[in-house]
């Protein structure tokens, strides 16, 4: 049985490797990509894949928020998280928005493969050098925690985050979703009153801690680096 695949990541050169790396297992079929967040949950609409691998840092759209879009759009789609952060607090929240494997960038492709087939057969994949035991202690603590006020944020609220954060304009926002400066104003008044916070300075230090947006000094450019001495 073929195991149809989706990739989700905005470097191409980590498309094209992770493309070739899958294409040399018989029953896997990369049916898709997408380079940019706002176009995943679409694409995995249109094209129904068992597995879509997902990187943790995608424009427009932050990853965690794709996978809790893909889970909510395309629930037979199972997501497998390819991240650079080893930190079970975002092992936690990926699992929390629906993810069903987490794997680190630096991983082997065999671990990469071991974790596709795992979630394509219905269980939850932890790259090593993660814990299980740690991971479901970091749930049961979320679990039991305060109401978390990113999760009070609406779908459109968080993608006016997400783009905000990465430095957009209201115009500029409010053409790339269609909607009226105006209402990108309105929205970003809203997010900052129910995260409590005040104005730009504060909402990008917010995506950082989150995670929806790199850590000071790691520029996408160290990400495709990166990506390229492992592709080859």
């Amino acid at each position: 049985m073929t195991t149809r695949i989706v990739l989700a990541d905005d470097h191409p050169v980590v498309r094209q490797g992770l493309r070739s790396a899958l294409a040399a297992e018989a029953d896997f079929e990369v049916v898709g990509e997408a380079a940019d967040g706002l176009a995943v949950a679409g694409v995995c609409e249109a094209l129904r894949p068992d597995v879509l691998v997902l990187d943790l840092m995608m424009p427009g759209l932050g990853g965690l928020d794709v996978a809790r879009d893909v889970r909510k759009r395309v629930p037979g789609t199972a997501v497998v998280v390819l991240s650079m952060h080893a930190n079970e607090a975002y092992v936690t929240e990926a699992l929390r928005n629906g993810a069903a494997g987490y794997v680190l960038k630096d991983a082997s492709v065999h671990e990469l493969v071991k974790a596709i087939r795992t979630v394509a057969a219905g269980g939850r994949y932890l790259g090593s050098p993660l814990s299980e035991q740690a991971v479901e202690t970091w749930l049961a603590k979320a679990s039991a925690a305060a109401t978390d006020l990113y999760a009070t944020l609406s779908p459109r609220e968080r993608e006016v985050f997400h783009l905000a954060a990465e430095g957009g304009t209201s115009g500029a926002i409010g053409q790339r979703l269609s909607i009226s400066p105006r209402t990108v104003e309105t929205h970003r008044a809203n997010i900052l009153r129910k995260l409590g916070l005040r104005g730009q300075t504060e909402l990008v230090r917010y995506a950082i801690r989150r995670g929806i947006l790199p850590v000071e000094g790691e520029l996408p450019a160290v990400e495709v680096a990166r990506a390229e001495g492992q592709a080859g």
